[in-house]
């Protein structure tokens, strides 16, 4: 009897984890990166960018100092990089898509101030 429950327990367990472990692939398989460039200079424009990101609903971001390049990974059902890119230029950050406004890149210090195009 002991052998029955136990089997029964490993076979009530086996099910879980298998089920558990197919919703955890097809979440991971509906995200999407993608990759475009955000203008900034120093580690303190990478902390703003990122954070923007995650209030943005990215789950993951990283922004490189010297090649200016973000990668984001993100639910398209949730946001796009539209969305993303304008909130980007919220914060005071020019992307290929969008600049930032006078005010928001004038906001930001001394050292974050990147070059503009004109």
């Amino acid at each position: 009897m002991k052998t029955v429950k136990y089997f029964i327990a490993a076979i009530v367990m086996i099910a879980f984890g298998i089920t558990a472990s197919a919703q955890t692939s097809k979440t991971q398989s509906t995200l999407k990166t993608e990759t475009f460039k955000v203008w900034g200079n120093c580690d303190m424009c990478k902390d703003r960018i990122e954070t923007a990101m995650t209030e943005a609903g990215v789950s993951k971001a990283n922004w490189d100092v010297k090649t200016k390049m973000l990668t984001v990974t993100f639910d398209p059902s949730k946001t796009n990089v539209d969305a993303l890119d304008k909130k980007l230029a919220s914060v005071g950050h020019d992307t290929e898509k969008y600049k930032a406004d006078d005010n928001a890149y004038n906001g930001l210090p001394a050292c974050c101030k990147y070059k503009r195009d004109k």
